[in-house]
């Protein structure tokens, strides 16, 4: 399985959108790695320190800067790259800051995503588009079982809701211009990605979970949750980019029937509060830091999600390799490391050649 996916990637011609942000820079380390030539769009790393600059990705890949709000500029780099292969992430991704600045998360996550398939319609020669979408895309009706790709789009916050109407531009887009016999964009398979919620070394986000318990256990500060019983299906930010390769594959052997929109999360069976999730991190950690609810009224955001990823098991023959408890492992190792002054761009290098050694 290792040497089929480096065969495949090995020369190819890749563009990520958002390749500055934590599952940009693991997914341009991995392709790097693979041996694909890449070519990534973004704003400035959006955190000091960022995974961007601990790996050194400006070293190993063509960087870009740019705005996907800017359709110009971004055909432009489209245009002279000439990629095979098209990877779009870059978004607005967090709930707290939908419900701060709607405005920047509809513009960059819905009209940036329009902007990245009409510069992909008008470029010749890129096999397959996969758009990242999420696990919130969907109209959450606090179900106790997984969301399927069949059920209702929507979403109650500004950032749930962009995801569910990026879901419906790029079916639009699809069925108008590349579905469409005899246009020249009609060899582009166009596919969408919802994973679960991501965690892993190398994330700093603000108002993110995980970001947050490094910094209370580094710093000796009792955390705050927001909402400690809600469930989540958490997962490694490997196994979703390994769904989003897996995905990307298909779509280049122009199989039709993968053109749509994909779940890529963790077993349904196996949600985790949030509560649950920071025990056994501070567990694996070995700190005896406290945590505490939030005071005060935050802003809504859902008390159940779960994905049902039976397509993807099928099919594409995907499921996750990590459970929780290695997947909290993998974060606490790469932290631990980062703090000790480690050179970070070799461990992630051996994570990714670990999780690539496990057999499905």
């Amino acid at each position: 399985m290792r040497n089929m996916r480096r065969e495949f990637w090995a020369g190819k011609r890749v563009f990520i959108t958002g390749h500055t942000g934590f599952k940009g820079s693991w997914l341009a380390m991995w392709l790097h790695e693979l041996g694909a030539e890449v070519s990534g769009y973004a704003l400035e790393p959006p955190t000091v320190p960022n995974m961007f600059g601990a790996l050194g990705i400006g070293r190993r890949v063509s960087s870009i800067h740019g705005d996907v709000r800017d359709l110009e500029p971004l055909k432009s780099a489209l245009d002279l790259f000439r990629p095979q292969i098209v990877l779009h992430l870059a978004a607005q991704s967090s709930v707290p800051r939908s419900y701060v600045s709607p405005v920047e998360t509809y513009a960059t996550n819905i009209m940036g995503t329009v902007n990245v398939l009409e510069a992909v319609r008008q470029v010749s020669g890129v096999r397959a588009l996969v758009c990242v979408s999420s696990d919130k895309c969907y109209e959450n009706k606090e179900w106790v079982w997984g969301y399927r790709e069949v059920d209702s789009l929507g979403g109650h916050d500004p950032y749930s809701s962009s995801k569910g109407c990026c879901e419906l531009v790029v079916a639009g887009y699809r069925r108008s211009f590349f579905e469409s016999p005899g246009a020249a964009s009609s060899r582009t398979g166009v596919a969408t990605a919802r994973a679960g919620n991501v965690i892993g070394g190398g994330d700093w986000s603000s108002g993110r979970l995980v970001p947050d318990l490094v910094r209370a256990v580094t710093g000796g500060s009792t955390i705050l949750l927001r909402h400690p019983e809600a469930t989540r299906p958490w997962q490694h930010v490997l196994d979703a980019l390994d769904g989003y390769l897996m995905l990307a594959e298909g779509l280049w052997g122009s199989t039709p029937d993968l053109a749509e929109g994909w779940n890529f999360g963790p077993p349904a069976d196996v949600g985790t509060k949030v509560c649950d999730l920071v025990e056994l991190f501070l567990q694996t950690w070995g700190s005896h830091t406290g945590w505490k609810r939030a005071p005060g009224r935050t802003p809504h955001e859902a008390r159940s999600l779960t994905l049902l990823s039976s397509k993807a098991r099928e099919r594409l023959k995907w499921w996750p390799k990590l459970d929780l408890e290695a997947t909290v492992e993998w974060t606490v190792e790469w932290h631990k490391a980062f703090n000790e002054g480690r050179d970070m761009a070799v461990l992630t290098r051996e994570q990714i050649d670990r999780y690539e050694s496990i057999v499905r």
